[in-house]
């Protein structure tokens, strides 16, 4: 096993990206800079793209990696786990920070990009709502509940105390599913009809119910089930 030190120069991750831009790098290159070294038998470059390669060469899955699970691999330690999980904590953030620029909801895809960062690398159900005004401006995003795998409770009351408290006019829903399936359950379908019938009675709209799945989506509004 040749090391990265050995390869020619313009093959090195950190020279490749100095002289040829980020973009030219691959996924496995850029993890491989975050983690310096491999092991005694894989360079840092084979050891990033083995741990891709488990993981469907997706960046979202990898996410969902704890630190004792990058642990697992040889050559990766405490400290290069935490480097890791931190650099993919960023590019969320960074995803959060570019939805909220768009402050007025327009379409489900505008939603979806703003509740995207909070429940796309979930191995679990959360149940979110957004806050808006009647200009249909995001007032703010607030989670509701926390489920296991199977789902999650979406608690009425807390719902619409927290839209009166805020002042909203419009809501709209959102929860995701850990399988990546977005097709709504019966489940879905009846915690939807039930808050869209108590909202009325508060003159609060329900404009639309968004199920996440990975980097999927369901939009109730755009499917008429609203």
């Amino acid at each position: 096993m040749k090391t990265i030190k050995s390869w020619a120069e313009e093959d090195r991750p950190r020279e490749k990206m100095l002289s040829k831009g980020k973009e030219a790098l691959s996924n496995g290159e850029l993890v491989a800079i975050l983690i310096g070294s491999g092991n005694n038998g894989e360079s840092a470059v084979d050891l990033s793209r083995r741990i891709l390669h488990d993981n469907n060469d997706n960046l979202i899955e990898l996410s969902k990696l704890t630190i004792n699970d990058l642990m697992k691999y040889k050559g990766i330690g405490e400290a290069k786990a935490v480097t890791i999980v931190a650099a993919l904590e960023l590019g969320r953030r960074r995803r959060f920070s570019e939805a909220i620029e768009k402050p007025t909801i327009r379409n489900s895809k505008i939603a979806f990009e703003c509740f995207y960062p909070q429940l796309s690398d979930l191995n679990h159900e959360q149940f979110w709502v957004m806050l808006l005004n009647s200009a249909n401006k995001v007032i703010k995003l607030e989670k509701i509940g926390i489920g296991g795998l199977a789902g999650t409770t979406a608690d009425p009351k807390k719902i619409f105390k927290c839209a009166l408290e805020n002042n909203a006019a419009n809501i709209m829903l959102c929860h995701n599913h850990p399988s990546g399936n977005v097709i709504p359950s019966g489940a879905d379908k009846k915690i939807t009809e039930n808050l869209v019938k108590a909202a009325t009675f508060l003159e609060i709209k329900i404009l639309d119910h968004i199920i996440i799945g990975n980097d999927n989506y369901f939009s109730f509004a755009d499917e008429g089930l609203l």
